[in-house]
């Protein structure tokens, strides 16, 4: 499913600032060598583009289109996890299909984009633009080096030949003055070690300037999303429905008819049998409580009193006291969210805590729901042995789809030997009008 929500990352923290710095311009040194591989595709498409009239071109041309695609996709994971600025990927899904028609709307889908002609455009200035942002500070830190080290290669290296070396703007033909390019080389260093961060940051807005979504791209984008997320809600409105029905039919419905009949066993042998009509009576009041129990269940199922009377936090603790799993419950919300925001949120929480009983294999697990940049931010943790995927489970993607609805995400980080965390977001917005209509506060646990 096409989503125009970039993937939230942020740059690295972790290390000294010298060692951040030295490792913003090795990753922007880097980047240079995904300029062939690009500058190649580039080639290769706008020929098979040509040729596309012909015949051969409508076979490779979407295939060399995707490569570059994936080439750029490589580029915006790395900007967001490198430089922190998260680039969206523009891309509407492709036609399916097979034969010559499938393959023409393929063709003519990926030519009528504007992101195909941009990444174009991209894939040709890939390697000048990285030459001239990417690549200084690798290059300052690199020419510094040498400079610094120039007093030691002159006597080991450049005394002894007859022409001079120069370094920059210093002629080098005697230790005085290959000492006057160690200072100098320093100075480069430390520029260039200064410098790196910012200039891997231009080089990512570079790259978002022509691989970042158009406001048109957005837009259909966003069309299709919401195409796709109403046809998920109306499944999943269906499944339940007939989840509910099957419920009713198979159990307190059942009942109830079974309470009909004993009911009308006991009243023919009141008079005759009155103990037997006793027993029936008996048996039918137990039936009666046992259909109410399970119409409670049904009712909770859809929507739980507790959540609609107390919220989403007191919600999520009812939940984590009747979990086999030891379970702490962590409330920072300064109001409640709209009904529906929330019933999507609390059976989201539902699912991930019953996933993580069933496959987990922990015995601990932490829930906090926290309101952060205008989102209902929910992370679930447990201890368990890991190695969750998302695209292997039904569970989760079953939730993924739910909170699709709502533009939510959901991020799953397991490893394989734990922990497991699952980060649900959805976009709301409890402003303090919102608390006055909702009141809703919690203490922390």
């Amino acid at each position: 499913m096409s989503t125009i929500t970039p993937e939230r990352t942020e740059p690295p923290a972790t290390g000294s600032r010298v060692g951040r710095a030295l490792l913003a311009a090795f990753r922007g040194f880097s980047m240079v060598f995904l300029s062939p591989p690009a500058l190649a595709l580039f080639i290769c498409c706008v020929v098979f583009m040509v040729l596309v009239p012909f015949g051969i071109g409508l076979l490779v041309f979407v295939p060399l289109m995707l490569l570059l695609r994936a080439t750029a996709g490589l580029t915006r994971k790395a900007m967001g996890s490198w430089a922190g600025v998260p680039i969206a990927s523009p891309y509407r899904d492709l036609p399916r299909g097979k034969g010559v028609t499938a393959l023409w709307q393929r063709t003519r889908r990926m030519l009528g984009e504007a992101a195909t002609w941009r990444d174009l455009l991209w894939a040709l200035l890939y390697l000048p633009s990285t030459l001239l942002t990417a690549c200084v500070p690798m290059f300052l830190i690199i020419n510094g080096l040498h400079g610094v080290l120039m007093p030691f290669l002159w006597e080991v290296a450049y005394k002894h030949v007859d022409d001079a070396q120069w370094y920059t703007f210093i002629k080098v033909d005697s230790v005085v003055r290959a000492g006057l390019a160690a200072p100098w080389g320093l100075i480069q260093t430390i520029v260039g070690i200064a410098i790196a961060p910012w200039f891997l940051r231009v080089t990512a807005l570079w790259h978002k300037s022509l691989l970042a979504p158009t406001k048109e791209a957005e837009l259909a984008l966003r069309v299709q999303h919401l195409t796709e997320s109403r046809t998920d809600a109306v499944d999943a409105s269906a499944a339940e429905l007939r989840r509910i029905e099957r419920d009713l039919h198979d159990g307190a419905q059942a009942r109830l008819v079974a309470m009909g009949m004993n009911l009308g066993a006991a009243e023919a042998l009141l008079t005759t049998d009155p103990e037997a009509a006793r027993v029936l009576l008996a048996e039918t009041r137990a039936a009666s409580a046992k259909a109410l129990h399970e119409l409670r269940d049904l009712v909770r199922g859809i929507h739980p009193p507790v959540l609609s009377d107390r919220g989403l936090g007191d919600a999520v603790r009812a939940v984590a006291l009747e979990s086999p799993l030891d379970v702490n419950v962590n409330v920072d919300l300064p109001a409640r969210p709209e009904l529906p925001l929330e019933s999507a949120a609390y059976f989201a929480v539902t699912e991930v805590l019953t996933n993580a009983a069933k496959h987990s294999g922990g015995r601990h697990v932490q829930i906090d729901l926290a309101y952060l940049d205008r989102k209902l931010r929910i992370t679930v943790t447990d201890d368990g042995v890991g190695g969750a995927d998302l695209m292997k489970g039904t569970g989760l993607r079953g939730i993924e789809r739910r909170l699709d609805v709502f533009d939510g995400t959901l991020d799953l980080h397991s490893p394989v030997g734990g922990p497991t965390t699952v980060t649900m977001e959805l976009p709301c917005d409890l402003t303090a009008e919102d608390k006055t209509r909702h009141p809703y506060m919690h203490n922390r646990d």
